[in-house]
């Protein structure tokens, strides 16, 4: 499948794709379009864009109504790579997989696989879809940038920008070793900004928490799964991952009820 098939959708900063190895007709990837640009509240948001409307269009064509986010920070599957993708880019990547009533095989089943011997979602079922998807995706992010744009605050006067970026402000990262859990590497992380939905500052919290969380464990990154990445509250399971680490705890995770239910 040639780049101008693959690429769904491509916003200021993000794009939403079909992965090299589609594990189900539901799984798209969120991948930064210039490792050059930072994360900040901009890219944040931009991701937030996109993801919404990865989610409304899965749901619009597939009839999803489940997502779970995985994706690696320091980390990169390797060997079987049991329990995660394989590595598509070396770029910021976060993979999103939708879960519709009638799907014949999930992305749990996929992942417990070792990677040789997974079956990719043919070329004719992506097809199949791949218009729908990139359709919905414009309409859907469309109609999200337009209400965010009647939705937002007006410009403040010079000298008075917003608190979370003028003291660089960001909710709290609640931290705790969940039971059960998936091993003594696994760590919940949580931000919980008051909003009614996760926004800039949630994906800010988080991601600035992750080199912290890596180096409290001395490991040399972290696998994390997030449930459902919709919601007033971002919680993500993250395990520490090192070369020759004698269990594979994605193995473990995935078997645990939030996360079972989420991918298998």
């Amino acid at each position: 499948m040639n780049l101008s098939r693959r690429l769904l959708y491509a916003s200021d900063i993000w794009e939403v794709a079909r992965p090299r190895t589609a594990l189900t007709a539901g799984h798209l990837l969120i991948r930064l379009s210039n490792p050059a640009i930072a994360f900040d509240l901009r890219s944040a948001a931009d991701w937030l864009l996109c993801a919404s409307a990865a989610r409304r269009a899965l749901a619009e064509v597939l009839g999803a109504t489940g997502f779970a986010v995985v994706f690696a920070h320091q980390w990169h599957p390797i060997g079987a790579a049991i329990g995660e993708p394989e590595v598509e880019s070396s770029t910021p990547t976060f993979h999103l997989f939708g879960r519709w009533d009638g799907e014949t095989v999930s992305p749990g089943e996929q992942l417990r696989l070792p990677a040789q011997r997974r079956l990719p979602v043919s070329a004719a079922e992506r097809m199949k879809y791949d218009d729908g998807l990139r359709a919905a995706l414009r309409r859907a992010a469309l109609e999200r940038a337009a209400l965010e744009r009647a939705a937002a605050v007006p410009e403040p006067v010079a000298g008075q920008e917003h608190a979370v970026e003028q003291a660089g402000v960001l909710p709290p990262v609640l931290s705790w070793s969940p039971e059960p859990n998936a091993g003594p590497l696994h760590t919940m992380l949580a931000t919980d900004s008051g909003s009614p939905q996760i926004g800039p500052a949630d994906l800010l919290a988080a991601a600035a928490a992750l080199p912290g969380l890596t180096a409290r464990l001395g490991v040399g990154g972290v696998s994390c799964v997030a449930a459902d990445a919709a919601g007033p509250r971002l919680e993500i399971h993250a395990l520490g991952r090192s070369v020759g680490e004698p269990v594979n705890p994605l193995e473990l995770l995935l078997e645990l009820p939030e996360v079972s239910h989420a991918l298998l």
